[in-house]
Order: C-alpha cells, then sequence, then structure tokens
C-alpha cells in the first residue's frame, strides 16, 4: 500500500499551517520551497485542501493560506481522504456473493487503519516537538 506524494506535501503543509500563527498567512511559495516543491504543484494539493475546508485562501499581496478549522481536529485521515478520496482501498474483482472472505480481511485491516489514522492529529506531533 502506498499513498501518492500529494498526500505526502499535504501532510506537511498542514503541519506547517498548524505550526503558524492563525493572523499571518502563509504564502504558497514559502510552503513550497520548505519542501523543495513546485508553487503550481503545490497549489493543486492546497485546492483539494480548501475544497475539503481545511484550510482558506487569503487574496492580496500579504495572501496566502492558514487553517479554516480548529488545528486540534484536523486528522490525518482528514488530509488523507482530501487527497486520496474515501474509496475502498481493496475490492474484490470476483462475482461470488456478498461475502468474500479475502475482502473481509482487508476492509477490517482498511478500518483498524483508519481508526489509528482518525485518532492521530499534526497538533499531537507539534506538542511533541517535530520538526515543521
Amino acid at each position: 500500500m502506498r499513498f501518492t506524494k500529494a498526500t505526502n506535501y499535504a501532510l506537511h503543509t498542514m503541519l506547517m499551517l498548524v505550526s503558524a500563527s492563525p493572523a499571518k498567512p502563509v504564502s504558497v511559495q514559502k510552503l513550497a520551497e520548505s519542501q523543495g516543491v513546485s508553487p503550481t504543484y503545490l497549489s493543486k494539493i492546497l485546492t483539494r485542501l480548501v475544497k475539503a475546508g481545511m484550510i482558506e485562501s487569503i487574496s492580496g499581496a500579504n495572501g496566502g493560506y492558514r487553517l479554516s478549522r480548529n488545528k486540534d481536529d484536523i486528522t490525518f485521515l482528514d488530509i488523507i481522504h482530501a487527497i486520496e478520496g474515501t474509496a475502498s482501498l481493496f475490492e474484490c474483482n470476483f462475482v461470488h456473493g456478498d461475502e468474500c472472505s479475502i475482502q473481509a480481511v482487508m476492509k477490517e485491516a482498511e478500518k483498524k487503519m483508519e481508526s489509528h489514522l482518525r485518532k492521530a492529529k499534526l497538533v499531537d506531533l507539534l506538542q511533541k516537538g517535530a520538526n515543521v
């Protein structure tokens, strides 16, 4: 199982925004430079996070991005769903009724992973001294 690079950039971007002052938006240029990615590519990721209601875009000379939700409520799973979507990681391709024993095992594993990611919050990383 592998998440896309977009998810990696989104998680790191959100960590930066969680640590930033809500009074001063962070520019896409600064966010992109800190991760060594192009501002154009990061803008596409930021658009998804805006659509998910986690951040907002501020226009103008001193514009940029800032959180639009309480930082204490943002989970890893929220960010992953904003970038990757909510579709199941595994779907059985065989037609053998509602109960596929392989799919049942895979769905149970996915539920456990989602439960862990739902509990994991970026703000907790800051409290543990994460590098931003």
